[in-house]
């Protein structure tokens, strides 16, 4: 190679790794603006309660949109180190990461110590005193590891009657004990609470060295329904006991003979922390094979109080003055009035549009005001959420009041301009029609503005419908529905649901009956068990 090929070589290779440099910076600023823009959208949601489906999605996404980022930021600042490597002229780059947040407390430590050398690398001596030491901390993580635990129940006789001694066998979760408790909740909670289907785990525990046959899981999962069958009867009381109750409905493909039908998955939830009520939260699910009205109105046939749910015409009933052994009152739900209007008042939504070449949304210049008007009733809402009843009803008298009055009347006097087939239209006299429903908030301090809490409840079978796919029979929706209420009651009271599942397992068949409420996850304390794989 002579000299001019030479130099335009090395230019050639200064040029790449100026390049790769440059490629890596701004990655590292990419990625940097989706995680400044993520934590932004997460404190805004913190802050302002936007609890909707919408924003959930929009989290998913920049959460998404950040992990490619740090992952493609990651490669280029290899890429330029490498070539910045080959290179003495042109200034290397390290990535500014933030700062780490250190390892928790709880977390066993392992010491790994290098052996140290025994001869000085600099002159060969073998006069080695410690200075100190430097410690870098690696997160790792042990792979699942399976064991058989053998129970031994050793006989004894006696040489002076002959009688034969054996201590009593132990109780186990379920009939024939082939699997513990921390095994039964594992299988449980992937199922019903990650939405993993058994032949999906099957598949897992066997590449992992633990075949088990599909039919044997699905046998435990039985035997756990009807082991935690007392503990749902339990919650089940205390959700109808409520004062108020959030009541909503989803569908739930059902596989049929030749086709799949559609069943329904019901819950009604109780929370009564919004108006600072002592009971603890917790949710009831029920499935059925269509959404007759007849099933709420089971559900709820004992229950006489508040329920604040959407305009489903099988709720009417039991709005009737004469029911026995009460009328429930009916709250309507403002968020569920809200999204006709917001659909025809996304500046946002718009926005992106114009900004991809799509076709922009006709935007409407009464929804935006409704949606204006609706979302100050919500910012007041947040500055009492928490409070007692008589506080809210002070501050929704005081506050709210006058501007739900003009929001009806703008509401009446806009109906007047539209024509009945209008989508704004139906949008405003859905509001209208209901308005005793929608406005029972402002006399009553435990009322809600929104039904936020059983849709909440209700996202989990949504998520996990693309991964089961259906039910695969009337029985096991009604299954699902009952291990739903376990797992949601579990987690709305801060618990992990599969440790909670694995203690009550391993406790429930000797428990006295009489004490099971203290299993219940408002009451939950982990026992000291013996075993670590259950105490774990």
């Amino acid at each position: 190679m002579d000299a001019a090929a030479k130099a335009l070589f090395d230019e050639n290779a200064v040029l790449k790794a100026e390049l790769a440099v440059a490629r890596a910076k701004a990655s590292e600023d990419a990625a940097l603006i989706a995680q400044q823009t993520l934590r932004i959208a997460k404190l805004q949601r913190q802050i302002h309660g936007q609890k909707s489906e919408r924003s959930a999605r929009l989290l998913d996404q920049l959460s998404l949109e950040l992990e490619e980022l740090e992952a493609s930021a990651t490669e280029d600042e290899l890429a330029a180190e490498r070539a910045v490597a080959k290179m003495t002229t042109v200034a290397g780059f390290e990535r500014k990461r933030p700062e780490r947040n250190t390892f928790p407390e709880h977390l066993p430590r392992e010491r790994v110590v290098i052996e140290t050398p025994k001869t000085c690398a600099c002159c060969g001596g073998s006069r080695l005193r410690k200075l100190g030491e430097d410690v870098t901390q690696t997160l790792e993580t042990t792979p699942r590891q399976w064991k058989v635990i053998e129970t031994v129940r050793e006989k004894f006789t006696c040489r002076d009657c002959e009688k034969i001694t054996q201590a009593p066998a132990p109780f186990h979760p379920i009939p024939r004990a082939w699997a513990g408790p921390s095994l039964l909740a594992m299988i449980v909670f992937e199922k019903f609470g990650q939405h993993q289907p058994l032949n999906r785990q099957a598949e897992r525990y066997a590449l992992e060295g633990a075949p088990i046959a599909l039919s044997t899981m699905a046998d435990a999962v039985g035997a756990v329904c009807t082991a935690l069958d007392p503990l749902r009867r339990l919650i089940e009381a205390h959700v109808m006991a409520a004062e108020r109750l959030h009541g909503d409905d989803t569908t739930v493909p059902v596989l049929a003979k030749g086709k799949t039908d559609t069943g329904r998955c019901w819950v009604y939830v109780r929370d009564d922390r919004p108006f600072g009520g002592a009971g603890p939260p917790a949710a009831m699910f029920y499935y059925s094979r269509d959404r007759k009205g007849e099933h709420p109105q089971t559900h709820l046939a004992g229950y006489a109080g508040i329920l604040q749910a959407d305009a489903y015409d099988g709720y009417n009933k039991l709005y009737l003055a004469d029911r026995k052994p009460g009328p429930v009152r009916e709250a309507a739900c403002w968020v569920h009035a809200r999204r006709p209007f917001f659909a025809m008042a996304d500046l946002e939504e718009n926005a992106r549009r114009k900004a991809s070449g799509k076709k922009e949304i006709p935007l409407s210049p009464i929804a935006i005001e409704v949606v204006r008007r609706i979302d100050a009733l919500f910012a007041i809402e947040r500055s009492i959420n928490g409070k007692s009843p008589e506080e809210r009803v002070a501050v929704r008298h005081a506050s709210s009041r006058p501007l739900v009055d003009d929001l009806h009347v703008y509401m009446r006097e806009q109906a007047t301009k539209l024509s009945r087939g209008h989508d704004l239209a139906k949008a405003i006299q859905y509001m209208l029609k209901r308005w005793a429903a929608f406005t029972l908030f402002l006399n009553d301090g435990r009322v809600c503005m929104s039904n936020n809490a059983a849709e909440r409840g209700l996202r989990g079978i949504a998520l996990g419908r693309k991964s089961w796919l259906f039910c695969g029979s009337d029985r096991g929706g009604q299954r699902a529905a009952a291990m739903y209420g376990l797992i949601v009651t579990a987690k709305m009271n801060g618990l992990d649901p599969q440790a909670w599942l694995a203690d009550v397992l391993a406790r429930i068949a000797g428990y006295p009956a009489h004490r099971l409420d203290e299993l219940l996850p408002w009451n939950w304390r982990r026992a000291a068990a013996a075993d670590p794989a259950i105490a774990a």
